[in-house]
């Protein structure tokens, strides 16, 4: 049975937590593509847009004479074809989102986690607690876990008020709960810390 090593805040071994026997089998990349897809989907604005010919100003004079010009007719300067005229198959204000089964999103969760498990980017700690919400405090327990300079997901249970205000100004540390993670957080990130507590809540989740 996979086993993950559980540290303390000052990156000293003080235990073991057993996972699921799914984690030692191999990865499903075909499901983590699809819930990672319909993350960034849902993550556009859709908002680009282009002029039709009926939504460009002046046209109703035919920009030049039929003959005797020497070049193409033309009928009005809203055509497409003609410079400043409208766009022909240009994008428009559209809807990107859409959702894929919950048994999809739930497995590409455990399959993210076993990822990360298997290059060892998987950090455990039994709890955290610091004594005030200095930055410099939760740096240092970065340190400890030997996950400082990297992109860090950390998934903390309950955690006190002191650890959500030494956490915030930390630019490379996405804090999120563990009801709340999806599979495009783990792998948009190098290395995750999880509290033992949290890892518990979010192996319920993947049953």
């Amino acid at each position: 049975m996979p086993k993950l090593t559980i540290y303390n805040i000052e990156g000293k071994e003080t235990g073991t937590m057993d996972l699921p026997e799914s984690f030692g089998e191999k990865v499903n990349s075909d499901v983590i593509h699809q819930a990672v897809v319909m993350y960034q989907a849902n993550e556009r604005q859709g908002n680009a847009d282009t002029k039709i010919r009926s939504e460009i100003s002046g046209g109703n004079k035919k920009p030049f004479r039929q003959k005797g010009t020497g070049r193409a007719r033309q009928g009005s300067s809203r055509s497409p074809l003609m410079r400043h005229g409208g766009i022909v198959f240009g994008p428009h204000p559209r809807d990107f989102s859409y959702v894929v089964p919950k048994k999809v999103r739930v497995a590409a969760l455990r399959e993210s986690l076993k990822t990360k498990f298997n290059i060892e980017s998987l950090c455990c700690i039994d709890s955290i607690e610091l004594k005030s919400g200095k930055t410099k405090d939760f740096v240092a327990v970065l340190k400890n876990l030997k996950v400082s300079g990297k992109k860090v997901l950390a998934l903390f249970d309950g955690c006190s008020k002191e650890v959500t205000l030494a956490s915030r100004n930390v630019s490379n540390v996405q804090l999120v709960k563990p009801a709340e993670v999806n599979a495009l957080d783990v792998l948009k990130n190098n290395k995750i810390v999880v509290t033992k507590s949290a890892m518990e809540k979010i192996l319920k989740r993947l049953q």
